[in-house]
């Protein structure tokens, strides 16, 4: 079977910072050459990038920073997705001229809306842009499989699903059941079930970029037929981390960028504010967990796939 464009591991990069705040592009596109080296199938900027903190300066920053590192080694996927349809209009034209391959895009979610004005939103969008076009369904916007369906046929650029919306499971059965055979389906959520994805019809995931290697491990044993040792590997090296990091708020940021500093692939694990108050147990628990992955700490820039 031949593969689309965008399959397989895709991580959503963090945005690391210096310590005054600024947007640290040396550890950004070294965090591009670490997950490349990996042998991922593409990547992107997105939620878990935190561009809802970004102003417009430094959405272009990152776009560029990353499109720039990656030199078209791998699909750039950027999140163009807004609160209002003009906007979102504006961050897809912008993402495209800068190089983008796709972008993702998720429904406004401010303020709650119908589904005829999320199928408005999206064929906006794609009249805008000659890309292809992710949907991303997720809890405070979700896009039910017969939407996606309907938004798809109405558009030509819309091509992927990301499937975020609880229970992801039986939602990505649900999805490949209505829509599978017009959209490629992605899982999310930080790739916490995503053998069970794999299963139940989705060709990739979009999980957080600590551990690539990881994940593609896992994406190269289940399509080898080996589902024992995709099963067996990611929960050697993948579960303690998502376990740790769903545990409440957004931890999951800094648990996620302090394993790229002990990896000497960022500088700093600088989450910007507001962000969730680590305290002192779960601090314990988080040093406790990532020393046993990285048990000496790697000096910044001198990291390894």
């Amino acid at each position: 079977m031949s593969l689309p464009m965008l399959h397989g591991v895709v991580p959503i990069l963090v945005t690391p910072f210096f310590e005054d705040g600024r947007i640290d592009e040396e550890s950004l596109a070294n965090l591009v050459e670490f997950n490349i080296a990996a042998g991922v199938h593409g990547l992107g900027v997105a939620l878990g990038s935190e561009i809802f903190k970004f102003n417009e300066a430094e959405r272009e920053q990152v776009t560029r920073c990353v499109i720039g590192a990656a030199a078209k080694r791998v699909p750039m996927v950027i999140n163009s997705g807004a609160a209002g349809t003009d906007l979102a209009v504006f961050y897809s034209k912008a993402a495209e001229a800068a190089g983008a391959d796709a972008l993702m895009v998720i429904p406004p979610s401010f303020m709650p809306v119908s589904a005829e004005e999320i199928f408005d939103y999206y064929t906006a969008i794609d009249r805008n842009v000659g890309i292809p076009i992710i949907l991303q369904d997720v809890p405070q916007g979700p896009v039910p499989p017969g939407l996606a369906l309907r938004i798809a046929d109405a558009c030509r650029n819309v091509q992927y699903i990301k499937v975020e919306t609880l229970p992801v499971t039986s939602k990505v059965a649900a999805m490949a059941t209505v829509a599978g055979e017009r959209l490629t389906i992605f899982g999310g959520a930080g790739g916490s079930y995503f053998i069970e994805e794999l299963r139940r019809g989705a060709l990739g995931t979009m999980p957080f970029c600590s551990q690539p290697a990881d994940f593609v491990a896992v994406w190269d044993a289940f399509q080898a037929g080996d589902e024992v040792a995709a099963r067996d590997h990611f929960d050697r090296t993948i579960m303690a981390i998502n376990r740790l990091g769903n545990q409440g708020g957004d931890i999951f940021y800094f648990m996620h960028k302090e394993l790229l500093v002990r990896r000497g692939v960022i500088r700093t694990p600088i989450v910007r504010s507001p962000t969730t108050f680590i305290d002192a147990v779960t601090a314990r628990e988080i040093e406790e967990l990532l020393s046993q992955i990285v048990p000496t700490k790697v000096p910044f820039g001198q990291f390894a796939a």
